[in-house]
């Protein structure tokens, strides 16, 4: 098994925008939720990157109990390994509050929940902007545009941004994701 690989910037906000690095097993077709009426989509095994947000400060919404969330899986089915690791990497950064586990359990509801969700996935990464600063829909339109990048299924994860995917396979070795701190570094002084 992997060493997870979590990278958090900035140090005030509960809020933030993320990537995940999500590794698919084997290849996969499935229906995200209601994503397309409930249409099929062809998985091939590997890398994936998903951009999301989470801006509020103190709640179900902020940043740290949205990636708990994102590491943890309907059911009685086991946790992501890295959730362990963020409970003490969040405890030790300051970022959350209080029990950060989801407090009935978890239901699928957002698309990107319906991959996290499967036994051969394994979320392995997560690099995160702590940040109130709306970063999502440019962040993920600039992962689309890297030619690293493959866009599955157009609007996928990104509902309510029109016009964006939010889930991109990736077809880069590791050198691409231990750039990552560097773009989001970079996007947060551009915005500021």
């Amino acid at each position: 098994m992997d060493i997870p690989s979590i990278v958090i910037i900035g140090d005030n906000s509960q809020a933030g925008t993320y990537i995940l690095r999500i590794r698919l097993k084997e290849d996969t077709t499935l229906r995200f939720g209601r994503f397309k009426k409930g249409k099929l989509i062809s998985l091939p095994a590997g890398e994936y990157a998903y951009v999301g947000s989470a801006l509020a400060e103190k709640g179900a919404t902020t940043l740290a109990r949205r990636l708990i969330r994102h590491a943890t899986r309907s059911g009685d089915q086991p946790a992501h390994h890295i959730r362990e690791v963020m409970l003490s990497r969040f405890a030790a950064c300051d970022l959350g509050d209080g029990n950060l586990l989801p407090r009935r359990g978890k239901t699928l509801h957002w698309n990107v929940d319906f991959l996290l969700d499967l036994p051969s996935v394994e979320l392995v990464g997560i690099s995160a902007i702590r940040s109130r600063k709306r970063l999502e829909d440019r962040l993920a339109k600039q992962l689309e545009e890297d030619p690293d990048t493959e866009v599955i299924e157009r609007g996928l994860g990104a509902n309510d941004v029109p016009g964006n995917t939010h889930l991109l396979h990736i077809s880069a070795a590791d050198g691409w994701w231990a750039l990552l701190p560097e773009l989001l570094a970079s996007m947060v002084v551009g915005n500021s």
